[in-house]
């Protein structure tokens, strides 16, 4: 009797498959024809100061958590945070509104909240559009 060959898993075959990258200047990877947003953390922004100004990691990384530590201290007093050419941490209110849940036929109330925001500065925004920016915005 002949011996049966073992098909191979379905995921092995998907994995011997090889993707194609496309990378854009517009901070966007293409890979097998889906477009995907290339993003930057917490760590990489701790590499970055820390390869351009030459302080340790950890110095860094500590001077990063006490900033964001202050922005959010004063979001959760409700002040906001204004930074000249960058932009703007401010809080935003919602009022109270009633919403419906149409498949169970049943009106709710949302309760009034505050959330934060980011505004970009106007030159900030200027510069993500490629458009020359004056000195006095």
């Amino acid at each position: 009797m002949a011996e049966k060959t073992k098909k191979k898993p379905k995921d092995f075959q998907m994995r011997q498959k090889t993707c194609i990258f496309a990378f854009h200047l517009s901070g966007e990877v293409k890979i097998n024809n889906k477009i995907k947003h290339i993003t930057m953390t917490k760590a990489d922004i701790i590499n970055q100061i820390s390869a351009t100004t030459g302080l340790a990691k950890k110095d860094v990384a500590t001077t990063v958590e006490a900033f964001m530590d202050v922005i959010k201290g004063s979001l959760l007093e409700k002040e906001n945070v204004y930074l000249r050419g960058f932009g703007s941490f401010i809080v935003k209110h919602r009022a109270e509104k009633t919403a419906r849940n149409i498949s169970k036929n049943t009106t709710i109330v949302i309760a009034a909240h505050d959330f934060p925001s980011f505004k970009p500065a106007k030159s900030f925004v200027a510069r993500m559009k490629g458009e020359e920016v004056t000195e006095e915005d």
